[in-house]
């Protein structure tokens, strides 16, 4: 029973991400509104409830399940990707590289914030 009330909390908040875009014409995936949601939440309690671990464990233990549909898609249009393969690959390099080095400027910035400095010493010589 934990695991249908973990599901349907994680439901929930995707449904209230997705009806909060809807209204409001955000321009970001309801289900990523939903999650942010759902993680502030989580920030606020300080914990997840035990049913949403749960949950969140057996999605996980089957995520290699979710790339199926992915991978049946690359295979039906398998003819557009071989005719579009060079924007396609600009693409993909250009958006790894701009995502590890805004990660990397984020790291910077946040460690920046949570990394106080010692305090020197009087008299040495460093």
């Amino acid at each position: 029973m934990q695991f249908l009330n973990g599901i349907t909390l994680l439901l929930v908040y995707q449904l209230v991400g997705e009806v909060t875009v809807r209204l409001v014409g955000l321009p970001i995936p309801g289900p990523v509104l939903g999650m942010v949601m759902l993680f502030i939440t989580l920030m606020i309690c300080g914990q997840a409830p035990a049913s949403v671990d749960q949950a969140s464990s057996a999605l996980l233990s089957h995520l290699s399940l979710l790339f199926v549909p992915a991978g049946v898609g690359m295979m039906a249009h398998f003819g557009r990707i071989a005719d579009e393969w060079l924007p396609i690959t600009l693409a993909l390099l250009l958006s790894t590289v701009i995502t590890m080095v805004a990660t990397a400027l984020i790291m910077q910035l946040t460690s920046r914030w949570f990394v106080k400095e010692a305090p020197t010493e009087e008299g040495s010589n460093e």
